[in-house]
């Protein structure tokens, strides 16, 4: 079941989509209410109420309230947190690499994350951003899982089963931002509270047995072997998969979860994978070539994803009208 979050007129609404098309549920069943963030508090019991709808659609057994004129949004478009983690070694070995600094040893030891700024969810459309961020403006590939259902102290064993679906994420990040922050020990946070997108629908675990793979070895948790690109301005860029993720989203929770409720609404990235970001890609291009041409976004760009089963996700990055800047602010 792929469920989608969208907008006519003023209104928020939850519907399922079906090739090609969206149809509300609560106009099938009032039982289940019109947004998603009620929608995931109901927990199991609504999740499969919309799944027989989701059902009956597919085979024609149902009537249903198909939208015409609307505006999709990010899946869960209020989460209740927003956390990133640092699933993929080579992401992180490639980026060290490039720093010319050894790997860090911890990063086999256990699953880290980091909070991000959950006002700033975003869906499919326009990213919006200020002079500064255009300072080395950068897209990262990632999946992301949506937590279904309240918990605390979970074990990596069980903790799949708190998962209600999974989606794609870009994690836009501001690199000069982020890198001078974080010289003082703290952050990401300026570099990366702007924009978090993530879409274009939830896709629930059901939908993605097929891709199933076992976790690497000393790990525990479900992987799927789901191929994963990003073009920018139609022009392929990255391209990874989700099986090479090194921790699961099972091993995440896990930690997230350490003395600690999580909630459902509460939306959890993978990290980068492999060559999912500018960043790491100019620094391997550097790193072989000195006359390497960098890039970064840029005003007009078109960014589009793409994981096998999780659908395509496409923005359009746009400058704001103004020329306020707080990197001019730093004092000298």
């Amino acid at each position: 079941m792929k469920l989608v979050s969208y907008k006519t007129e003023d209104r928020e609404h939850l519907g399922v989509f079906v090739n090609g098309h969206i149809y509300n549920l609560n106009s099938c069943d009032k039982l289940i209410p019109d947004n998603m963030n009620e929608f995931l508090q109901g927990g199991e019991v609504l999740m499969e109420r919309a799944k027989r709808i989701d059902d009956q659609i597919k085979e024609g057994s149902r009537e249903a309230k198909e939208e015409i004129f609307y505006e999709i949004l990010a899946p869960v478009p209020h989460p209740t947190s927003c956390r990133d983690g640092y699933a993929f070694r080579q992401h992180v070995a490639a980026a060290r690499r490039n720093r010319k600094v050894d790997m860090i040893p911890q990063f086999d030891e256990y699953p880290i994350f980091y909070f991000t700024n959950h006002n700033a969810i975003q869906g499919t459309g326009e990213i919006e951003c200020m002079p500064d961020h255009f300072d080395k403006l950068d897209f990262e590939l990632e999946l992301a899982v949506v937590i279904g259902k309240k918990g605390r102290n979970i074990k990596a064993a069980e903790a799949d089963e708190y998962i209600a679906g999974y989606m794609i994420m870009n994690d836009m990040s501001a690199r000069t931002l982020q890198m001078e922050e974080m010289l003082l020990n703290l952050g990401p946070a300026k570099g990366k509270d702007f924009s978090t997108v993530i879409g274009p629908w939830l896709v629930t675990p059901d939908e993605l047995i097929q891709y199933k793979v076992a976790p690497r070895e000393g790990h525990v948790g479900n992987v799927y072997d789901l191929k994963m690109t990003c073009r920018v301005n139609g022009i392929e860029v990255s391209k990874g998969n989700a099986a090479d993720m090194d921790w699961t989203f099972a091993e995440i929770i896990e930690r997230c979860a350490y003395g600690v409720d999580i909630l459902p609404g509460d939306v959890i990235g993978s990290g980068t994978v492999g060559t999912g970001c500018f960043l790491e890609l100019n620094g391997t291009g550097l790193l072989n070539d000195p006359n390497y041409k960098v890039q970064w976004l840029q005003p007009g760009d078109v960014v589009e994803m793409e994981i096998t089963g999780l659908g395509a996700l496409t923005n359009t990055i746009t400058k704001a009208d103004t020329d306020f800047s707080i990197l001019a602010l730093k004092k000298k």
